[in-house]
């Protein structure tokens, strides 16, 4: 970081204000996004540095409300205003959900032996969790299932929006890591429904309600008091 960054002579800061505007920058800057784990070693490392500044920055951050910390969790970065996040959330569940039902008949064994693979790989995540590793595993998954789609309108829209999560946020499972055992369980479901030739309906309506599930958890999580008024999509 340069002087002209923070506004203030560097000789002159303290080390935890250097960690501070060092952390706040990159939050800024959507280096780290929201859910962004904060590893304090990591962090003192690349400032050279111990960790107790490092701890004080984290602190202020958190006065702030740009930082989160939850015991055996650890910092993270907050979601400050989710509400592009919920949008997305929210018209995904519809698109995705449509898309999936529009491909699922396309769909080779084949493929579906591909999402399985996916989904085991997530579930061997799951004993020592890494929320971004998981939620590149379940954009791989979902993706399986839906590039089929033939709709090629659908699919280009869905495909934005999971862009545009990538942006908001670093991972959904960073705030409700909870979610992810479900998650895995519902994904074996839709599969299912798929190889059996279900409706497309029960198809399109199970993969909705399992992108709104991971929505409503974040929502319960941050947001209890607003959780019950959420719509049934």
């Amino acid at each position: 970081m340069t002087e002209l960054d923070t506004g203030v002579d560097a000789p002159s800061q303290s080390k935890s204000q250097r960690a501070y505007h060092w952390i706040k920058e990159r939050i800024a800057s959507q280096d780290f996004t929201p859910g962004y784990r904060l590893v304090l070693g990591s962090i003192a490392g690349d400032l050279d540095m111990s960790v107790v500044p490092v701890r004080e920055a984290i602190r202020q951050l958190e006065a702030e409300g740009l930082v989160t910390f939850e015991r055996n969790v650890g910092a993270r970065v907050s979601m400050v205003d989710d509400s592009q996040y919920r949008h997305s959330m929210q018209a995904l569940s519809i698109l995705e959900g449509t898309a999936t039902a529009l491909a699922a008949r396309r769909l080779t064994a084949d493929d579906l032996r591909a999402a399985r693979r996916v989904n085991e790989l997530m579930i061997e995540t799951l004993e020592h969790f890494d929320p971004r590793a998981f939620t590149a595993l379940n954009h791989e998954f979902h993706s399986t299932l839906y590039s089929k789609c033939a709709n090629p309108r659908m699919l280009e829209l869905v495909n934005a929006e999971w862009g545009r999560l990538g942006h908001l946020r670093d991972s959904t499972f960073s705030f409700v890591p909870g979610r992810a055992q479900e998650s895995v369980r519902e994904h074996e479901n839709i599969v299912q429904l798929i190889e059996t030739g279900a409706p497309l309906g029960e198809i399109e309506k199970a993969a909705r309600r399992h992108r709104a599930a991971t929505l409503d958890a974040y929502m319960i999580h941050e947001h209890p008091d607003e959780a019950l008024g959420l719509p049934a999509f």
